[in-house]
């Protein structure tokens, strides 16, 4: 985990290329204000508080009352840490599994309930990315809108058929992926080769006795829901910025901006999609290329983006790191089985 400390410096560097590029000092970000940037670190954290309670729910509803509302919550707002720190924004859902775990409850079930919650925070995500990328072409921002797409539409699908389709066959490891493990490992890559395959194969079982059922149905739909309003809140945060530097847009441009930046972040070059999520935003706003790093751009929009993204990435980072050593890492005992 220290290794992930370690990067988060390196995150620094894009945005300080894009502060001796376009020439923005550190008073050009502070003058967004303390309100707005407060309000705006108040807008992720309500996302991320929303994803917790999600999460909460998803568990409780198909696990019973094995932990409570506020510590499933705070566990995965602390989960977050992870896909702040990863390539794509993957991994929380391995802490959410590990904690459940560790809490006695079985892994097959455990990721069944990870799978369920990151599957909704996809799609909602998916849907509104698609739509940013929709929108980009229909205005003319053909290279926008083909880069959000290829990547939005890809991720989205595949969440989505491995999801319904593991309700209708069993999956295991790939063979090359097995093969691989097994020559290198031998007789210990052969049993773990053996124990994650049983593992897919319970995580499927599961699907197969819940995924069409009434109950399942519903908490997918609320999840659905609960993602889209997190999501919200996301574009709400760079809305406020935008206005504290004076850059008007407006609440429906600010969403679809965030979600076409969050697909392009989403490309597996930088951890935490430093650089990209920044040159993102400011190229769907102005119909650019997210890749033309010399386009010549108001710089209230860059101070704008700057602000958002410390207040949106640097501020979180530390408060998930601190709700993930201190839940998901920390040493918990299993019930007692009666």
């Amino acid at each position: 985990m220290n290794w992930r400390l370690a990067v988060i410096p390196v995150t620094l560097i894009p945005i300080i290329i894009i502060a001796i590029q376009f020439d923005i000092e550190a008073e050009d970000v502070f003058a967004i204000g303390v309100i707005p940037f407060t309000l705006a670190v108040v807008a992720i954290m309500a996302k991320l508080g929303l994803q917790g309670l999600k999460l909460a729910y998803i568990a409780r509803t198909f696990l019973g009352p094995f932990d409570s509302i506020k510590r499933l919550t705070a566990m995965r707002v602390g989960s977050e840490f992870i896909k702040f720190t990863t390539p794509m924004f993957v991994g929380a859902e391995f802490a959410v599994i590990y904690y459940m775990t560790k809490k006695g409850i079985p892994t097959s079930k455990a990721s069944w309930v990870a799978l369920l919650d990151i599957v909704t925070e996809v799609f909602a995500a998916g849907v509104l990315s698609i739509l940013a990328g929709i929108l980009a072409i229909m205005y003319g921002a053909y290279v926008v809108g083909a880069v959000v797409l290829g990547t939005a539409v890809p991720i989205t699908g595949l969440w989505i058929v491995l999801f319904f389709l593991s309700s209708k066959r069993t999956f295991t490891l790939p063979r090359v992926i097995s093969f691989l493990a097994t020559a290198i490992g031998k007789e210990r890559g052969e049993k773990y080769v053996k124990q994650t395959n049983g593992w897919i194969e319970e995580v499927c079982v599961m699907s197969r006795e819940n995924l069409h059922s009434s109950k399942s149905k519903k908490t997918f739909t609320i999840g659905f829901f609960v993602s889209i309003v997190s999501w919200m809140c996301y574009g709400i945060s760079f809305l406020v910025i935008a206005n504290g530097v004076g850059y008007a847009v407006e609440f429906f441009d600010s969403i679809m901006a965030v979600m076409g930046a969050n697909a392009i972040a989403n490309l597996p070059i930088t951890v935490g999609g430093s650089g990209l999520a920044e040159f993102g935003i400011i190229a769907y706003l102005n119909n650019l290329d997210p890749f033309n790093f010399s386009a010549d751009v108001d710089s209230l929009q860059w101070n704008a983006v700057i602000g958002w993204r410390i207040a949106t990435y640097y501020i979180p980072i530390a408060v998930t790191w601190i709700l993930l050593v201190k839940l998901a890492l920390s040493k918990i005992s299993k019930p007692n089985s009666a």
